[in-house]
C-alpha cells in the first residue's frame, strides 16, 4: 500500500435486513397461487403415477432407475447411451429461459423458480400462524411470551413437515414410490434414502425459511446473467415515473393541480415495498433484487382504485415506452423480434430433432471392440484370427434372437463362444429382455485368403423375428 492511501474500514457486505412481505390480492397473486399449486402438485404426486410398460419393466410413470441405469418417462425409456437426449433438454431449457427473459424479464424467477415457489408456501404458513406484516413485526420487537413461543413452534413444525416431504418426494423418483414409502415408514429403506431426505429437508428448510431473498440476491447467478441478456424491448416490472412523479399525498396533489402545478399519481404509500418478497423499492428502477413477481403491481393497483386514479402506475413496461409517453408519442411493444425469433427457432429445431430421433430410434444396438492384446493370432495351419468383443443391446421387454454375420472379407469364418452357427456362416445370439450381452467373437481367414493389409470388416446384427438390423464397421488386421 502506498504512503498516503486512505484505509476505509467497514464490513465487506451489507448486513441482512429482515423482510416482512405483506399479503396482497390481485391478478398476479392469483397467477402465482395457481402456479404454486400446479408445480408442487406435479412434484409431490408424479412419483405415484403408474404406467404399464409390460412384463419385466417397472410401472412407475417417471423413474430414475440407477441400479439398472435407465430413465423412464411415461412411454419413453432412455439408456446411458442416449445421454444426448438430456443434452437436448438442457439446450431447450436454456433457450426457454433466454426467451422468457427476452419477452418479460425474470418470469422464471418471479413465478416458477423452486426457491420462489417454496418461499411463497413458507410465507403463507408464516402469515397463517403469526399474522400479516404488522403483527409479525410487532411480535419480533415485543420479546418472547408463551403465545409467541407456541406460534414459533407451530410455524417451524409445519415448515419442517413441508421440507421433509420435499426431500421425501425427491427420493421417490429413484425407486418405486409406494414400496419406498412403506420401507421408509417401517425403517427398512436403504440408508442412502434417509441421508438424502435429511439433506434435502435441511436445505429446503434453510433456503425457504431463513435465507429467502438472500438466495435471489447473492447466491443465484441468473439475475446477473439475465441482466446481460436483456434488451430495451423486454417487458419488466416498471414504475412509470412519467406519470408518478412528483410524489405527494392526495390532498397535496389536488392543491397542486388547482394551482396548475404538476402532481404525480404516486402518493408514496410504500405499499409496493411492503408486499415485495425481497424488500425492493421498484420506484428506484430495475434492480438486482427485483424478481419481477408483479406483487407490487397488485398492491399499487389496489391503492389507485381506492383513491379513484387509473391503475397501471406500476406494470410490465419498457424504458422505451416511458420515454415515448413523456414525449407524447404512442407506445410500442415488440414481442416478436430477431432475438425472440432466434430463441424460438432453436427451441423448435432442437425439439423437432429430439422428437424425430425418439420416434425413429432403434430397439437394438451393436458395438464391436477389437481385442488389442494380441491384435491378431497366427494359427498352426497358417490362418490368421482376430478376436472381438461384441456387445448386443436389447431395448425391448422380451427375449430376442439375433443373427450376427460378417462381410467385407472373402473366405472369413465367424465363430462365437457358446453360440449356434447358421447355414449362412453367421451365429445366433439370444439377449434377455431390456438387457445387454457381451460375446467373444472369433474371425479367422485361411492362409490362402489372408489380405495384405488391414481390411474393413462389417458386422451385421439382425433380429430373426422382425428383421430389424444394425451395422458396425471394424478392421481385420492380418499382421
Amino acid at each position: 500500500m502506498a504512503e498516503g492511501d486512505t484505509i476505509i474500514e467497514g464490513p465487506l457486505y451489507a448486513a441482512r435486513k429482515k423482510v416482512y412481505p405483506q399479503a396482497v390480492q390481485g391478478l398476479f397473486r392469483r397467477v402465482k397461487w395457481a402456479i404454486l399449486v400446479v408445480t408442487l402438485g406435479i412434484y409431490y404426486l408424479v412419483p405415484f403415477l403408474r404406467w404399464d410398460r409390460g412384463p419385466n419393466l417397472p410401472n412407475q410413470a417417471v423413474l430414475v432407475d440407477l441400479p439398472h441405469r435407465r430413465f423412464y418417462f411415461f412411454f419413453v425409456e432412455l439408456w446411458p447411451q442416449e445421454v444426448y437426449y438430456f443434452t437436448g433438454l438442457l439446450i431447450i431449457a436454456a433457450m426457454t429461459l433466454f426467451l422468457m427473459n427476452a419477452v418479460a424479464g425474470r418470469l422464471w424467477c418471479g413465478y416458477m423458480c423452486p426457491q420462489t415457489v417454496w418461499t411463497d408456501l413458507f410465507y403463507a404458513v408464516e402469515r397463517w400462524v403469526e399474522g400479516d406484516r404488522r403483527e409479525r413485526m410487532k411480535k419480533d420487537k415485543g420479546g418472547w411470551s408463551a403465545d409467541i413461543v407456541a406460534q414459533k413452534l407451530l410455524k417451524h413444525s409445519i415448515w419442517l413437515m413441508i421440507a421433509w416431504w420435499t426431500g421425501g418426494a425427491w427420493v421417490l423418483y429413484f425407486s418405486d414410490a409406494p414400496t419406498l414409502v412403506r420401507d421408509l415408514a417401517t425403517l427398512q429403506a436403504p440408508w442412502v434414502a434417509y441421508v438424502w431426505i435429511g439433506i434435502l429437508t435441511f436445505t429446503t428448510y434453510a433456503l425457504a425459511g431463513f435465507m429467502r431473498e438472500q438466495v435471489c440476491i447473492y447466491m443465484c447467478p441468473w439475475p446477473r446473467i439475465q441482466a446481460a441478456l436483456t434488451d430495451e424491448w423486454a417487458l419488466n416490472v416498471t414504475y412509470r415515473s412519467d406519470r408518478g412523479e412528483p410524489r405527494m399525498s392526495v390532498k397535496k396533489a389536488e392543491h397542486a393541480r388547482e394551482r396548475g402545478e404538476k402532481a404525480g399519481d404516486c402518493v408514496d404509500c410504500r405499499q409496493c415495498i411492503a408486499v415485495c418478497p425481497t424488500g425492493v423499492d421498484i420506484r428506484d428502477g430495475i434492480q438486482l433484487g427485483c424478481i419481477q413477481c408483479g406483487l407490487c403491481i397488485d398492491a399499487c393497483d389496489t391503492v389507485m382504485k381506492e383513491i379513484g386514479r387509473p391503475t397501471g402506475l406500476i406494470g410490465y413496461d419498457t424504458d422505451i415506452n416511458i420515454a415515448c409517453r413523456a414525449s407524447g408519442k404512442p407506445t410500442v411493444r415488440k414481442v416478436v423480434r430477431p432475438r425472440t425469433i432466434l430463441y424460438a427457432a432453436v427451441i423448435g429445431t432442437v425439439g423437432a430433432i429430439m422428437l424425430y430421433a425418439l420416434l425413429t430410434r432403434p430397439t437394438m444396438d451393436l458395438s464391436v471392440l477389437h481385442e488389442r492384446n494380441p491384435l491378431f493370432t497366427r494359427l498352426s495351419d497358417g490362418s490368421v484370427r482376430n478376436d472381438y468383443t461384441v456387445r448386443l443391446l436389447n431395448k425391448r421387454p422380451i427375449d430376442r434372437s439375433f443373427e450376427l454375420g460378417i462381410s467385407g472379407l472373402p473366405g472369413a469364418v465367424l465363430r462365437a463362444v457358446g453360440a449356434e452357427e447358421t447355414a449362412g456362416g453367421g451365429v445366433v445370439l439370444t439377449v434377455g429382455p431390456d438387457q445387454t450381452s457381451a460375446v467373444r467373437v472369433l474371425v479367422s481367414t485361411p492362409k490362402s485368403a489372408i489380405p495384405h493389409e488391414s481390411t474393413d470388416l462389417v458386422f451385421t446384427l439382425r433380429d430373426t423375428a422382425t428383421g430389424e438390423s444394425s451395422v458396425v464397421k471394424d478392421h481385420f488386421i492380418p499382421h
